[in-house]
This record gives C-alpha cells, structure tokens and sequence, in this order.
C-alpha cells in the first residue's frame, strides 16, 4: 500500500513538475507589447512523409489559435511557417500550410519560409517577412519555441522587443508527455545564458 501510495505521489509529482516548467517557458521573453499588426511563426518539426505528421499538425493548431480575435480586430495579421525539406519532395512549411488550410478551414493571410533546416535558420530566414510588424509570436512546443525567442533576441534585439505570447501552451495540453518535454527542454535550452531564462516582468 505505501509502495502504491509512494509510486502515486512521485507520478502526481511529476505531472506538476513537467506542468510548471512547461508553463513557465511560455512566459520567457514575451512582453505586453500592443499594434495593429501581427506575425504568427510556426516552427516545423522534422517529418519525412508526405502529409503533416502529429507534431505539426499540433503546432499549427497552436499557431491558429494563436490568432485572435483581438488580433484580427486591431489590424493585418500573418501566419508564417518555417521549414525547409521534410524529405519527401516537399517542405514541412508547405506541409503545414497544407493542413491548415484543406483541414483546418483557415483562410488568413499565410506566408511560407521553406528554406530552414534548423532553429537558428528558423530565425534568420523569418527575419525579412516579420520587419514590419507591431507583434511577433512564436509558436512550437514551449522550450522550443523559448530558444527561438532567445536566437531572435540574439540576432534582431529590435524584433525581439516586439515579442508577445503565443498560445501553444494550455493547461492539461499533451499533460503524460509534459514531464519528458520538460526533460527534453532542460536539455536543449543549455545553450541559454542565464538572462535569456529569466520569466518576462
């Protein structure tokens, strides 16, 4: 019983952890920043097939999410996605473009950056199309898309200024995975210097 009991609260414990850091990454870097124009980036994820896989089908649920009402209503907005090759004859921007627009019925303005194949080109590549924007969102799983943030306040600390938050965190969302995300995120965001973690005021 106690065993089952331990086995339980370690389990709990391990949901809230993955939870709060998940949470916590989303507020990194992002400010209040108002306009009436904004840019929604959606970051690819590797998927070497022909149609969207989960993973981005997910990040551009979150992405289109991400444009609100209050969005739309302030002015122009624009959905970016980024991703060069998938290897298979097509790039996973198109990919996701695809299944936003045949799947998910959205028919906002979209902009392709289909050249990237890594997150530092990510950035460098969406540089040209999010220049003359009020509001730039970033949109992937939340370490991922806090390391994004980060390599955009490296190369544009302008741009950076005009970060915002996305809504590719909810509570609950992807909540069993949580912890490995987190696990995974501790790991991939080494790279961070310590002011680049620091949660937004």
């Amino acid at each position: 019983m106690r065993r089952a009991t331990g086995l339980a609260t370690a389990a709990v414990a391990a949901l809230a952890w993955g939870e709060w850091l998940n949470w916590r990454w989303s507020r990194v870097l992002v400010g209040d920043r108002a306009g009436t124009s904004t840019a929604v980036v959606v970051l690819g994820y590797r998927n070497p097939r022909p149609t969207a896989n989960l993973i981005n089908r997910w990040r551009v649920r979150a992405g289109l999410r991400s444009v609100t009402d209050a969005d739309v209503d302030a002015g122009e907005t624009r959905v970016i996605f980024s991703g060069g090759e998938n290897g298979a004859g097509g790039t996973e921007a198109q990919l996701m473009a695809d299944y936003a627009r045949s799947v998910l019925a959205f028919d906002g303005t979209v902009v392709l950056e289909d050249r990237s194949r890594t997150t530092w080109e990510n950035i460098t590549n969406v540089i040209p199309l999010i220049e003359d924007v009020d509001r730039i969102k970033i949109v992937s799983q939340p370490a991922h898309a806090l390391k994004a943030r980060a390599y955009l306040r490296r190369q544009r600390p302008d741009l950076a200024a005009k970060l915002v938050r996305a809504e590719d965190y909810r509570v609950g969302e992807w909540l069993l995975v949580k912890p490995l995300l987190a696990l995974y995120g501790l790991w991939t965001l080494r790279v961070l210097e310590s002011d680049e973690r620091a949660v937004s005021s």
